[in-house]
């Protein structure tokens, strides 16, 4: 099993969960986060004053995968994110040492 974490733009979270539902995906985390890459930041005009964001709102997304579904997932997810603009993101995945559901109390695969 595996953990997969995408860090995405904001507007691309409706896209990116279509494409990962079609692939059976029954359930993800996503969490609202700030941070920056490569763009480091922008400056923004407020009351004529200039200032500078130095930390850009992202969303984080995290989902658990078998591992023959991480290189079908990771295509959707680039295909539905994917912009060509600096700050499109970037895809971690783990290894999923066990999984457990609470309420039944699968473990492993079945968990997921």
């Amino acid at each position: 099993m595996k953990l997969i974490t995408a860090i995405i733009k904001p507007y691309k979270l409706d896209e990116v969960r279509a494409a990962i539902t079609e692939f059976g995906v029954s359930g993800l985390t996503v969490t609202e986060v700030k941070g920056f890459g490569r763009q480091k930041g922008h400056a923004e005009l407020y009351r004529g004053a200039e200032y500078q964001v130095d930390f850009l709102p992202k969303v984080k997304i995290e989902l658990a995968a078998a591992d023959g579904e991480v290189d079908k997932l990771i295509e959707a997810i680039v295909e539905a994110a994917y912009t060509g603009k600096i700050g499109d993101g970037k895809i971690f995945v783990f290894d999923l040492e066990q999984a457990v559901r609470i309420r039944t109390g699968e473990t492993g695969a079945d968990a997921i």
